[in-house]
């Protein structure tokens, strides 16, 4: 099939992706297996880190569980120490009151106002206002390695806060960036091995700043769920949805623990059903290093520089549509991300406007060169750090 449809989806292939087993065999340095997803304590296995070929066994263990079997690993004492992730907890909240006393309660695209609270970009924040801080936070030998086992060297990092607090309710159901973060429409456009290719590009994590509870919320997840290939299209469906509220599992965490997963892996934060735990977890976002382009280009030059010619072409009919969507493709940034979501957060949708969306409507709108390139610039200044 070289492109999916949304309708194309089956529940019945995707139920019998599921039921395989994760034999014994495939992890072996696990200490534990629960609802078939592979535990590892990270206290045990420092001098496997330690070993160059022994860490590359570990990694390879866990890539193929990532890619073909539960799509999810949970490491245990990823920090043995936990005082640094209290310190980082303290810097954490200092910068959310920070934010807070700016900017006031504002709503992610993720949860209502005043069920949780976010910061964005909380890695940057964390080492340029704590430093000492995020040093003893990130110099941490298992992060390294199972984000190395998936993305391999060179990954790029990033990280956003939740703290959730009670009463804050569950998600619904999602996959997560790249294909995660495109509508039905967007992702139907994007050819069958795409959809393949696109979990490959990240890896979600999370690093537990509180014991979460299955009470208080930890994430809702589904084993084996990555591998259906549809997946992007398939979680909006009910059907899917509905099997995945029957199905789930939920793994409990200790402050200090932490668990990655495949971003095509179905899951969905938890509902905090507590009456006293703030559920409070950094969430990292790897990317592979092979996610950029070869040479360096002002797409906003281009794009101011060629959008009057285009904008008369367009007026006298000498240039098609078909050969108009060329133009703009070939020119301006079609992709949102990455951006700052603080200044640029999604406004009734999943991603920002692009340089690309912004140019076909204004050429729609017969907007005058000069106010397209202040609307060019608009979208650039939100974008910065």
């Amino acid at each position: 099939m070289a492109y999916f449809k949304h309708n194309d989806s089956s529940l019945e292939d995707f139920k019998a992706l599921l039921a395989d087993p994760l034999p014994d065999s495939v992890v072996p340095q696990a200490e534990t297996v629960v609802h078939k997803v592979p535990v590892y304590n990270m206290a045990n296995l420092s001098g496997t880190l330690k070993d160059p070929q022994a860490r590359m066994g570990l990694m390879a263990e866990w890539a193929e569980v990532l890619a073909d079997y539960s799509g999810v690993v949970v490491l245990k004492n990823t920090y043995s120490n936990t005082r640094i992730i209290d310190e980082a907890t303290d810097a954490i909240r200092s910068i959310l009151q920070q934010e807070k006393d700016s900017a006031g309660n504002r709503a992610d695209h993720f949860a209502a106002a005043g069920s949780n609270d976010r910061i964005w970009n909380s890695h940057q924040k964390l080492a340029c206002k704590y430093p000492e801080i995020f040093l003893r936070y990130m110099c941490n030998p298992a992060i390294d390695a199972v984000c190395e086992s998936w993305l391999g060297p060179n990954y790029q990092m990033t990280a956003q806060v939740n703290l959730v607090y009670p009463g804050g309710e569950a998600q619904k159901p999602h996959r997560d960036y790249h294909l995660g973060f495109q509508t039905d429409a967007e992702c139907e456009r994007y050819p069958a091995h795409v959809h393949t290719l696109s979990p490959l590009l990240t890896l979600q994590g999370a690093i537990a700043h509180c014991d979460m509870t299955v009470e208080s919320g930890v994430t809702k997840l589904l084993p084996f769920s990555q591998r259906y290939a549809a997946g992007y299209l398939a979680y909006r469906r009910t059907e899917f949805r509905e099997y995945f509220e029957e199905h789930y599992i939920q793994l409990p965490l200790k402050k200090g623990d932490s668990v990655f997963f495949n971003p095509a892996l179905f899951h969905a934060a938890g509902s905090n059903q507590t009456n006293d735990v703030e559920r409070l977890a950094n969430l990292l976002q790897v990317s592979s290093a092979f996610g950029r382009a070869m040479e360096t280009l002002d797409r906003k030059a281009m794009c101011v520089a060629i959008y009057q010619h285009a904008l008369e072409a367009v007026k006298d009919s000498s240039i098609s549509e078909l050969e108009t969507a060329a133009l703009i493709a070939a020119t301006a940034e079609g992709y949102a991300f990455p951006t700052n979501l603080d200044t640029d957060p999604p406004v009734g949708g999943l991603a920002p406007e692009s340089q690309q969306a912004c140019f076909k409507r204004c050429l729609n709108e017969r907007v005058a060169p000069e106010q397209f390139a202040r609307q060019l610039e608009t979208i650039a200044a939100k974008q910065r750090p």
